[in-house]
């Protein structure tokens, strides 16, 4: 027990501030998933998975340790969603593929066609998220921050829950409207992560910023010139 705990606590100090070697490797395999994702790629969604515990493990940490940084409940419980939204992701760009293959397809083509989501899809995504912010920002009030938190922290990070959310599921279903999803997610969390004293994350994030604009435009001429999926394994 004293060697994993041992690698639990480890960190470094920069700038004295002491950053977790968990916090650094779950931000690098988020970006590993990131880069994967843009390329379409299945691996993508198992390497996310593996960032996700390890950031959940960051985010929560303040729910048991007195010393340690201000707890991110949204932060935390989007991890949760991650991994079983990647679950779906993984196993929908799969049989995506594997139905390409099928039909005559190269396997060593990206595993998804991008496309918009449709005019039905898209009401019912942006309805869906603008109720599920008020409730996840009232029940984050409730549950309160580990410190006296204002109005405006609990709407942000209700934001970065319910957004990140809506994000990763568009991903699973190739809608290109995932990485405009993620730009309005950036723009709240790096504030609010930098705020919180996360700063690994907080600068992952602005990496991540360039990264979304690249992979909008990567999946929009994309979705522009290839072939639509199977359509078998298109819902």
């Amino acid at each position: 027990m004293s060697l994993l705990a041992s690698l639990y606590d480890a960190h470094i100090t920069i700038a004295g501030h002491p950053i977790t070697w968990r916090e650094i490797l779950g931000n690098a395999f988020g970006f590993a998933s990131a880069v994967g994702g843009l390329r379409r790629r299945v691996w993508a969604w198992p390497v996310g998975i593996v960032g996700n515990v390890l950031l959940f493990s960051v985010f929560i940490a303040a729910t048991f340790e007195a010393d340690a940084q201000v707890p991110l409940f949204g932060q935390a419980g989007r991890q949760v969603f991650f991994i079983a939204t990647s679950v779906y992701g993984w196993y929908r760009w799969y049989e995506v593929r594997q139905a390409r293959v099928a039909q005559g397809g190269s396997a060593d083509r990206p595993a998804i066609t991008p496309r918009w989501a449709t005019a039905r899809e898209r009401i019912a995504y942006l309805v869906a998220a603008a109720g599920a912010i008020v409730l996840v920002q009232w029940l984050f009030s409730v549950i309160g921050a580990g410190f006296p938190a204002p109005r405006w922290y609990y709407w942000a990070d209700a934001w970065i829950f319910v957004g990140s959310m809506l994000a990763t599921y568009a991903m699973a279903r190739g809608w290109t409207d995932f990485w405009l999803a993620w730009i309005a997610v950036d723009l709240v969390g790096v504030p609010l992560l930098w705020h919180s004293q996360y700063y690994p994350t907080a600068i992952l994030f602005v990496v991540y910023g360039g990264l979304v604009v690249w992979g909008f435009f990567v999946w929009l001429r994309a979705s522009r010139v290839e072939e639509p999926d199977p359509v078998e394994v298109h819902a």
